[in-house]
């Protein structure tokens, strides 16, 4: 699906259930992480999570878009739109727009390797582990407040 293939998507859900036209963009956002969509309350836009489309399928997708949607028309109705509002929790009972949008499947976790920083304390001993380098011009122990000393870097695969 295209971001042509998307807005006529967008615009007969609109016609379909709720009887107004949509007027404004609807994209797909790579950015959106933890989200299926959102309205933009400045511009009126409509924003996608692509993933939900392709991962869990044009149904999860419409769900999204009529919640979205259940925001779009009630803001520009001046009524209330937001989460916790009757007006809003209304209107998605009436089209059956889902509240939450499913979680997605766990993304497979890349093979970067960790590096793991490895310092200690010249006068107390203390070892400190750190997944960042420190500064050791900058920063001393926490506990006696002696200098650091880098004592290794271990990589992990």
């Amino acid at each position: 699906m295209n971001e042509q293939d998307l807005q006529l998507l967008v615009e007969k859900i609109s016609l379909n259930y709720f009887q107004k036209p949509f007027r404004h963009q609807a994209t797909f956002n790579s950015r959106l992480k933890t989200t299926g969509g959102r309205y933009l309350l400045h511009s009126h836009n409509i924003e996608l999570n692509k993933r939900y489309y392709e991962q869990l399928g044009l149904e999860e997708l419409i769900g999204i878009i009529k919640h979205e949607l259940c925001h779009y028309h009630l803001h520009l109705e001046k009524k209330g739109y937001k989460h916790q509002d009757p007006d809003f929790k209304k209107l998605m009972k009436q089209v059956g727009a889902p509240r939450f949008c499913k979680q997605l499947p766990e993304r497979p976790k890349t093979n970067r390797s960790l590096k793991l920083y490895v310092y200690t304390c010249s006068d107390c001993s203390l070892v400190f582990k750190r997944r960042r380098a420190v500064n050791i011009q900058k920063y001393v122990c926490g506990k006696c407040k002696g200098k650091l000393k880098k004592v290794s870097v271990l990589t992990t695969d």
